[in-house]
């Protein structure tokens, strides 16, 4: 039991209801919960994208992945960051001037075809849940290393915190939550990061430092440099194509900004993956094998254990499980707004219209639709845990960069 991490975790939990709760004074309209108002800056923007988008696979998988694989798993990262390039190079702008709300309404908007919304809308929450599941898991490991509770509890209070702030005030309460998120995630990602390397640096005598084995990319799977460039434009055109990203465009006042805001999330990803390799490389140098019962996706979590003594371990793991569950928040309270907006619009809206012929439902059917995008990762969580956190969150970029974005593409140009 690590009570100060606990804590951690308590303190990340309240700052985001307490944001939550500003988000939802400052909510009014329907376009409110749905888009923020459109009226979010570039700078504030780009740190809710860079707090959504860092999710578990990006504060715990990539360290992990190094770890066990080697440098060419880098490409994960260089393959995440790339995907907002071509994201202002192709759509970021286009997308935001076409007025939409979600993924459906631009697939109708250019397809004129009901069908294709129908589509889109399965398609965004097949996503979202793909991506969801990891977030719920990650949840239940970071708990259970800080506290020794199961592993479904970090699952369930991760989605009850969440719950509250999409419900709460939407989207306008997501952003400042998103926004405050990434700062958190990437001091607590470099803070013990910094720490660690002093450490090091004054055993560097006795203790030098084991870089991960070096394997060619796709050397386990024998196609060489194919496995390394469709790994890179799976994930460069993943990203163009997740629905919790690109909903964020939509809250920009208009394609200039929305530009301003992809150029910043560059620089904003580029600093936070600057540090997940550091703890790979410092997990090969004081834990060459990992110990008994150890997953690879708790390196991060566990390394200060493993590095430093038992008073500035503990402080360092309440960083870490703090910034790591801040993590698993802002990227599960995208994912849920995502989800629950195309089942507002799609499902409850058409549903409620035809049994009481009236329009005016508010924001009560958004609400409802959140609890149904929370549940069902929530259940579906536990069956899908041998998969690991780095595998699924994969599989979603590889449906969206197969779907979407061709889909985006080809409607803007």
């Amino acid at each position: 039991m690590h009570p100060a991490s606990l804590v951690a975790i308590v303190l990340v939990c309240l700052a985001t209801l307490s944001v939550g709760s500003l988000g939802l004074r400052m909510s009014r309209a329907t376009s409110d919960f749905y888009v923020a108002g459109r009226a979010v800056t570039p700078w504030r923007n780009a740190s809710a994208i860079g707090g959504e988008y860092l999710s578990a696979a990006s504060f715990l998988g990539v360290a992990g992945l190094v770890y066990d694989r080697g440098p060419s798993m880098l490409w994960f990262p260089i393959g995440y960051t790339v995907g907002y390039l071509v994201l202002l190079v192709l759509v970021a702008a286009p997308l935001r001037r076409s007025g939409a709300y979600t993924l459906s309404d631009f697939a109708e908007l250019r397809l004129e075809s009901h069908r294709i919304r129908s589509a889109s809308s399965l398609l965004t929450i097949a996503i979202g849940i793909l991506y969801l599941v990891p977030q719920f898991q990650a949840a239940g490991l970071a708990l259970r290393q800080a506290t020794g509770w199961p592993t479904w509890a970090g699952s369930v209070v991760l989605a009850v915190v969440v719950y509250a702030g999409v419900a709460t005030g939407g989207m306008r309460s997501i952003t400042l939550i998103q926004a405050m998120q990434y700062w958190i995630k990437l001091c607590a990602i470099a803070i013990p990061a910094f720490v660690l390397l002093a450490i090091w640096h004054r055993e560097s005598a006795s203790t030098p430092l084991a870089f991960p084995a070096f394997e060619a990319p796709g050397a386990t799977t024998g196609q060489g440099l194919y496995s390394t460039y469709s790994t890179l434009l799976a994930l460069s055109l993943g990203t163009m194509g997740l629905p919790h990203v690109l909903v964020r465009f939509y809250t920009n006042p208009d394609g200039r900004d929305a530009r301003r805001t992809t150029v910043s999330v560059l620089g904003l990803l580029g600093i936070f993956y600057l540090f997940p390799p550091v703890y790979a490389i410092l997990g090969q140098t004081y834990a060459p094998t990992l110990p008994a019962g150890m997953r690879v996706d708790s390196l991060v979590l566990r390394l200060p254990q493993l590095v430093a003594d038992d008073t500035l371990a503990t402080v360092l793991g309440a960083i870490l499980a703090g910034g790591a569950f801040a993590a698993f928040l802002s990227t599960a309270s995208g994912l849920v707004i995502s989800i629950s907006g195309v089942l507002d619009q799609d499902v409850l809206r058409p549903y409620l219209r035809r049994l009481t012929g009236d329009d005016a439902f508010g924001v009560t059917g958004f609400r409802i639709a959140a609890i149904a995008a929370v549940v069902v990762p929530l259940v579906i969580a536990p069956l899908l845990r041998p998969v690991g956190l780095a595998t699924l969150v994969g599989l979603a970029f590889a449906v969206a960069a197969s779907t979407f974005a061709p889909l985006l593409v080809l409607g803007v140009w």
